[in-house]
């Protein structure tokens, strides 16, 4: 049982300096990330929003080209499968939808 009690020794004495050491680096890589001038911090926030702002805007401008091609695939579909079917090859954008009087 000799190796067993300093197995589990062993283990726990690692896990306690391993937690000691980890909880220091992550106190320091947290400090390095917000900065420690108080100046700077604020300054580096406005920049982060900037730079996600403007990512957000060029992601919403990638979808929407996306949106727009797909509504071209599935017009140019439609008027595929309607001259096969025998209807009209141009949709009918002046017809109310569900109903609804036209405008």
């Amino acid at each position: 049982m000799s190796q067993q009690d300093n197995f589990a020794g062993g283990f726990v004495a690692g896990a306690v300096v391993g937690g000691i050491i980890g909880g220091i680096i992550g106190a320091l890589a947290t400090a390095k990330i917000k900065g420690s001038g108080g100046d700077n911090g604020a300054e580096g926030d406005l920049l982060l929003d900037e730079a996600a702002e403007a990512s957000m805007e060029s992601a919403r401008r990638g979808l929407e080209d996306k949106i727009a091609q797909l509504n071209f695939a599935i017009d140019d579909v439609r008027q595929q499968l309607g001259g096969v079917n025998g209807q009209s090859e141009e949709p009918d954008y002046d017809r109310p939808v569900n109903g609804e009087p036209s405008a």
